[in-house]
């Protein structure tokens, strides 16, 4: 999430009550997750294991629990008790929570020959382009931005909160909610179908590359950045802050797992289980998913082992 305007570590500090180490007169852009910071932003590190990747991370500024540790050089530690906490501080001070008050916020932007059917929600600061088809009973949640020639059928949900926890065993409640300040970006030319559910980032945006198809019941995680021209079938289920790049095809009831990326063009069979990053222009099947001509191998030998079981067990009588 990046800041109306720069505020300087100074200011910041006196929100959190932290203690500077380093410049407090330099500005900060936004703050950001791990995943998807940059150089100007602000991130929060809160166990030694995550410690040196936020350090050595594009953030600028660390929110962190410890002045024990090796601080590179042109960043500066916000030092807290609790930075998950300051984080929430931050987020609700720029981003806070607002019930809405009408189906349609005041402050959406709907473009001209758009179609608005009934029961749709519009939330805060949405903008929707030209020629678009918003069917009944779609939830277009806060800040997201939908671009000309979207189709979105009934039941879709646009921009519900990441499933993102912040998680401590030395609490009563382990898991707890990392605020979502972030949002959905659908490009042009996009269609999604019937009850999808397409999380909004973090602290950034879930994108949704430009003449893609989604087919009916998909969830997009929070985070996601899927290219150009995909094609997503009915009950894929796509884990948060993954890159499908273009022209990728996701046929029915595929899994795919956390922070991977997908090459270009890649085409996964239905019910495949995606673990690990693959490579474009390959059909991939199977759990986990694995080249198909290598997949229809593996299945031909598994198909034989009760004849290779009888002909080792004749051999032994």
């Amino acid at each position: 999430m990046k800041f109306p305007q720069p505020v300087t570590i100074k200011w910041v500090a006196d929100l959190i009550k932290a203690e500077v180490v380093g410049d407090a007169s330099k500005q900060a852009s936004g703050i950001n997750e791990i995943h998807k910071v940059e150089s100007g932003d602000i991130c929060f590190v809160d166990h030694p294991k995550y410690y040196d990747i936020c350090l050595q991370s594009a953030a600028t500024y660390i929110i962190i629990n410890t002045k024990d540790v090796k601080i590179p050089e042109g960043k500066t530690l916000l030092v807290v008790n609790e930075p998950f906490e300051a984080y929430l501080t931050i987020v609700n001070h720029f981003r806070p929570f607002e019930p809405a008050v009408k189906a349609i916020s005041d402050t959406a932007v709907i473009g001209n020959n758009s179609v608005i059917m009934p029961n749709v929600f519009i939330g805060k600061d949405v903008t929707i382009g030209t020629n678009c088809i918003i069917h009944p009973n779609v939830t277009i949640m806060d800040y997201a931005q939908i671009g000309n020639n979207v189709v979105i059928q009934s039941g879709t949900v646009i921009g519900s909160d990441a499933f993102y926890y912040n998680t401590k065993k030395n609490r009563d409640v382990w898991y707890k909610r990392m605020q979502s300040c972030g949002n959905v970006v659908i490009e042009d030319d996009v269609e999604i179908g019937a009850n999808c559910t397409i999380d909004r980032g973090v602290t950034a945006s879930t994108r949704i590359g430009r003449g893609t198809k989604i087919d009916n019941m998909v969830h997009v995680g929070h985070d996601n950045d899927i290219g150009k021209n995909c094609l997503i079938a009915a009950q894929v289920g796509i884990a948060g802050a993954n890159i499908i790049e273009d022209g990728v095809t996701i046929w029915g009831q595929v899994g795919i797992n956390k922070t991977i990326s997908i090459g270009a063009n890649a085409v996964i069979m239905g019910q495949s289980g995606v673990v690990s990053s693959i490579e474009g222009n390959q059909v991939y099947w199977g759990t986990p998913a694995v080249n198909v001509i290598e997949k229809k191998r593996e299945v031909v030998w598994i198909k034989r082992i009760p004849e290779l079981w009888k002909k080792v067990m004749d051999e032994k009588k």
